[in-house]
């Protein structure tokens, strides 16, 4: 009798496992293709999910210029192993942009790796399409720089840019450059 009612009880268990396996599965959610990225790199492509809950302005800006045309061939200039790869700057030098400042949008999330930021001058209210791509952790930025995105595909090729020297902060002689950039809602 005991034998029985496991089995039964074996019997039922499997039963309403079997049920909840039938169930269907909840749909993943589409993606927000008008805010994500495509950066083409020569190692490969980069997808970059944007942040308008954090940086709406930032975000728009990005988009604008992405669309322009303004990030394609754009050299990543100021690359620092294991910290982050800069970009952004048409003239290579760091000192160049697009000439419109953005405002500073900050918030509290933290600068993780594949975390998106744009980078500024001394002015804190001075960033304008210069970006860098955190590397590896740094949450000594929190706070002080506007996150705008975070790298969800391919920093597998991201960790593959060309590094800058130790001795020269990170400037980068022969630099990879964007190949292209597009908004995934732009891409027939």
């Amino acid at each position: 009798m005991k034998r029985s009612f496991l089995r039964i009880v074996f019997i039922t268990i499997t039963l309403i496992f079997g049920v909840f396996s039938m169930a269907p599965k909840a749909k993943a959610a589409a993606p927000d293709l008008e805010n994500t990225l495509y950066m083409d790199l020569p190692a490969g492509r980069v997808v970059i999910v944007m942040r308008p809950d954090l940086a709406p302005n930032h975000v728009k800006r990005i988009k604008e210029l992405v669309r322009q045309g303004f990030y394609n061939g754009s050299p990543f200039h100021r690359v620092i192993d294991g910290f982050m790869a800069q970009t952004g700057d048409p003239t290579g030098t760091g000192s160049g942009g697009s000439g419109q400042k953005i405002k500073a949008e900050f918030s509290n999330e933290p600068h993780l790796r594949g975390t998106v930021s744009m980078a500024r001058p001394g002015d804190i209210n001075g960033a304008d399409s210069q970006f860098f791509i955190v590397l590896a952790d740094s949450t000594d930025l929190d706070g002080q720089y506007t996150v705008w995105g975070k790298v969800t595909q391919g920093m597998e090729y991201v960790d593959k840019i060309k590094k800058g020297s130790k001795s020269d902060n990170g400037t980068v002689t022969n630099p990879d450059k964007i190949i292209k950039m597009q908004v995934a809602s732009d891409v027939k």
